[in-house]
């Protein structure tokens, strides 16, 4: 009986994970840095989307604190919305990691020279940080924050990740898993998610963001 030779395994389906982040949010940059680390070891492609903690918390009862949270909250998403429209929605990714590493690493101040530095560092004009204080992209912002959030219902914040048909609020982890560990709760946050009839994990915290 001759050699038979062994098939060649076949390459797992690519899933393709829709993700919307809000820039003000630590929590959603740590998850966002976590999904970029199971793309390294999980056939998973991201795709990105932008949702707003000032939409969700437009016209509720608020400590005066988070109002004014809430007033600066408008700018990085309508850059965010308006830099989609302009250059394609690929350029959110990048946006949002110049973005994100000035606010939350470099502890920068949301202000035009934040949002210049972090267009011009992307290739995009910087006449769009202007956006941050109109409405002209109150619709489209509105209507991806809707996408995201008619997922999940209104009692959750950002990050949303969507998977088909199957959506969730989180995971909130701190500090970003690397690695194969990446992978291993990327794994265990679909199963629990695609549970049918289960709707929450949850612990108070205990500490803060931790950024590395």
């Amino acid at each position: 009986m001759g050699n038979v030779e062994a098939l060649p395994t076949p390459e797992p389906a690519v899933v393709d994970a829709d993700f919307w982040f809000d820039p003000l949010c630590p929590w959603a940059w740590l998850t966002s840095r976590w999904m970029l680390e199971v793309e390294k070891v999980r056939p998973v492609r991201t795709r990105w989307h932008v949702m707003s903690l000032a939409v969700l918390n437009d016209g509720r009862d608020m400590p005066e604190q988070y109002q004014e949270l809430m007033k600066q909250a408008w700018g990085p998403v309508r850059i965010c919305i308006a830099a989609a429209a302009t250059a394609g929605e690929e350029i959110l990714l990048p946006l949002y990691t110049a973005l994100g590493r000035r606010r939350h690493l470099e502890k920068a101040e949301l202000t035009e020279e934040t949002f210049v530095a972090a267009l011009e560092e992307v290739g995009l004009d910087p006449a769009l940080a202007a956006a941050a204080h109109s409405t002209e992209w109150d619709e489209r912002l509105r209507a991806s924050h809707s996408d995201g959030i008619g997922r999940v219902g209104m009692d959750v914040g950002t990050p949303v990740i969507a998977i088909g048909d199957n959506a969730f609020f989180g995971p909130v982890i701190t500090p970003t898993p690397r690695g194969e560990a990446a992978g291993r709760l990327w794994d265990g946050v679909l199963l629990v998610s695609e549970t049918p009839g289960f709707y929450e994990l949850k612990r108070s915290r205990e500490q803060g963001p931790i950024f590395d």
